[in-house]
């Protein structure tokens, strides 16, 4: 006994430390610790289902209280004109372009397939019953009929799909296409307003789904009426006082169908919604991984996610309610037909009003019709949610492009570098009570190294934003070599204009090419090279395993080599504005001492003379400029160079020896 105790905890140790116990003992560990953030699935359920409802049972009857979502599109709708199903359609084939032949040629095989369909029935009865009469002549005759249908159902069928297949493929990519020139043309302040996820989320899922309505919804509802309009025509020559009451059903399907799918168009709608802002906290936490995980707040961050999962889920369980109500509903109704088709046709062949092949053909006939009349209402269902649903994507290709993209401006012959700011003023569009900039007066003269500093806050890197035309000031005027900013060519004078910012952003490309970038001219790469030797970045480019063609990753380069990389894509362009935003901000000492060094170069190049533009609040930076700007709550107190400003003890001087302190203070 003792043996075999000692067996099994060897055996037990020994499973302990395989790799697949390991592995399910981790599982079982997030388990648990997930189960600290996710409540049972029972009482999830119950709480998705009963959420913000009171009133029991009676609150989920077809008009009570717990279908109402009108709570919901209050909290996550934004005001728009909604969009019709013709609304759509017009646009939508409108985008279509020169391919509508491909639509053309889909819509024949489809009016060819649907005929040669609905044409069965009758040919299939008529072969039955001849065979049955002993008529073989009839009955073969009918059975080369049959397959010469179906082969013709089936060639047009497969062009038909093929067709709308393509169709749908271009009207995804022309959509995407223009949605994003849209996307990419807004003013700045649009993108201040509005989060990627998003964007994201309108230019992936939204679009995907809009393109259903002519791909796959409009011609199964055109093939399903041909085919109903049909039955119907099959089943008046038959007998119409049969076919009275499967009228009826078919107009009370229509009108069940009506509520249900407005209902559903409104659930729609909300589902993208919600399904956008659920992307956009899962894109948010996924990109700024590395501090939630410093702060301990996976939590937290799962929560937010799971906030927006028991709204999908509420707006879901809904939906499939609904759904199921109406299934209910419809194969009541469906069974009715087939039920009335066999008592009253029965009642008629025993009062000799129809013979048993006409039966037998109203049979088919009538299954044809309802079947039919689902598929419309079906596909109508989904038209209907696809066209709620992206509401947004059409309120996005309806914004209008920012004007100075647009409107032709003047192009000067050369650009000089003089900069003058007359009583400007500016607040950002979502916060028109906060002024920024108040009637502030600057003048930079051509060829001067000018550096802006203030506390946070105080209007540094928005004054850029309006130099870069990023923004419109609310009042007052910027003049660049005595022309006002806004009437000149916008394109052009971005060209002449370097612009590093506190943040290097750089493109998932070669680091050549990140170089090169928004170059407006034909560059070497004799070029490239003495850009990256201008920002001191040439020797740790060569230093990497494949130079100048490394694919620039996140985790590949530190920030003062990003920060090297952008000054050297702005010193590329040859501008004769350079702007550095705040570009030593994140920066340690030597790539700080490097950035002085990029400075001092650029200010005493032979090459080239250029307006220097410095925001920063690394103050041992600028102490050779030719001027400093001191800005505070929006306005300049302070202008002069380094000696002068601390000789007045101002703003400036107590900057200078805040950080003196706490430089001294460091260990």
């Amino acid at each position: 006994m003792a043996l075999s105790l000692s067996r099994s905890i060897l055996n037990l140790k020994s499973k302990r430390q395989s790799p697949l116990f390991l592995a399910a003992s981790k599982r079982q560990h997030f388990i648990s610790l997930a189960s600290q953030f996710t409540p049972p699935g029972n009482a999830e359920f119950s709480k998705v289902l009963y959420r913000k409802r009171s009133g029991g049972l009676g609150a989920v009857r077809t008009r009570g209280s717990w279908w109402d979502l009108r709570d919901i599109e209050a909290a996550n709708s934004s005001p728009s004109n909604p969009v019709t199903v013709s609304m759509a359609l017009i646009r939508l084939w409108r985008l279509i372009g020169d391919d509508k032949w491909i639509i053309f040629l889909g819509l024949g095989a489809l009016f060819i397939a649907a005929v040669s369909e609905i044409s069965m029935p009758r040919i299939l009865a008529a072969s039955v019953f001849s065979a049955n009469n002993g008529e073989s002549a009839a009955f073969f005759r009918s059975s080369r009929m049959l397959i010469v249908l179906l082969i013709i159902s089936g060639i047009c069928s497969g062009l038909r799909s093929g067709c709308f297949a393509v169709a749908n493929t271009l009207l995804v990519k022309r959509l995407r296409e223009i949605l994003y020139a849209y996307l990419v043309f807004q003013d700045i302040s649009f993108f201040d307003m509005e989060t990627v996820g998003s964007l994201t989320s309108r230019l992936g899922a939204d679009c995907q789904r809009l393109s259903h309505v002519i791909g796959n919804d409009i011609h199964l509802i055109i093939r399903n009426v041909i085919q109903g309009t049909g039955a119907l025509i099959n089943l008046l020559t038959l007998s119409w006082p049969l076919t009275l009451p499967t009228l009826a059903i078919c107009f009370l399907l229509a009108v069940i169908f009506s509520i249900y799918g407005q209902y559903q168009k409104r659930a729609a709608k909300l589902t993208q919604e919600l399904n956008a802002c659920a992307n956009n906290v899962a894109q948010e936490t996924l990109c700024l991984m590395r501090t939630v995980r410093a702060y301990g707040t996976e939590g937290e961050e799962f929560g937010r996610y799971k906030q927006w999962l028991d709204e999908l889920a509420f707006i879901g369980i809904r939906e499939s309610a609904a759904n199921g109500l109406w299934n209910m509903y419809f194969v009541i109704l469906y069974r009715s037909t087939q039920v009335l088709a066999v008592l009253l046709g029965g009642m008629c062949i025993i009062n000799s009003h129809v013979t048993t092949e006409q039966l037998t053909k109203y049979i088919l006939y009538c299954e044809w019709l309802i079947y039919a009349t689902w598929r419309v209402v079906d596909n109508s269902s989904s038209l209907l949610q696809s066209v709620g649903a992206c509401e947004k994507v059409f309120q996005l290709m309806d914004l209008l492009p920012a004007d100075q993209f647009f409107s032709k401006g003047v192009k000067l012959q050369r650009l000089m570098g003089n900069i003058q700011l007359v009583n400007v003023s500016f607040h950002y569009p979502s916060r028109i009570t906060v002024p920024i900039l108040d009637q502030l007066n600057l003048s930079v003269q051509a060829n001067e190294v000018v550096a802006i500093v203030g506390l946070s806050g105080s209007g540094k890197s928005t004054l850029v934003g309006l130099m870069l035309r990023l923004y419109e000031p609310v009042n007052g005027q910027i003049y660049i070599d005595g022309v006002p900013l806004k009437e000149l060519d916008i394109r052009w004078m971005r060209e002449k204009i370097g612009f590093v910012g506190q943040e290097p952003h750089l493109f998932h490309m070669d680091i050549k090419s990140n170089i090169k970038y928004g170059c407006p001219r034909d560059v070497e790469e004799e070029d490239i090279e003495w850009a990256a030797k201008q920002a001191y970045a040439h020797e740790f480019i060569s230093s990497l395993p494949h130079g100048y063609e490394t694919i620039v990753d996140d985790n590949l380069l530190s920030g003062g080599q990003k920060q090297r990389i952008a000054i050297a894509r702005a010193i590329l362009r040859d501008p004769a504005i350079l702007i550095l935003d705040e570009a030593t901000s994140a920066l340690d000492a030597e790539s700080e001492y490097y950035v002085k060094e990029v400075l001092h170069a650029l200010r005493n190049e032979s090459r080239s003379k250029r307006t220097i533009i410095v925001i920063t609040h690394r103050l041992s930076t600028i102490k050779d400029v030719d001027r400093i700007v001191v800005m505070d709550n929006g306005r300049i107190v302070e202008m002069g160079n380094h000696n002068e400003l601390l000789l007045k003890g101002g703003l400036y001087s107590r900057l200078i020896i805040a950080q003196a302190e706490s430089l001294v203070s460091e260990p």
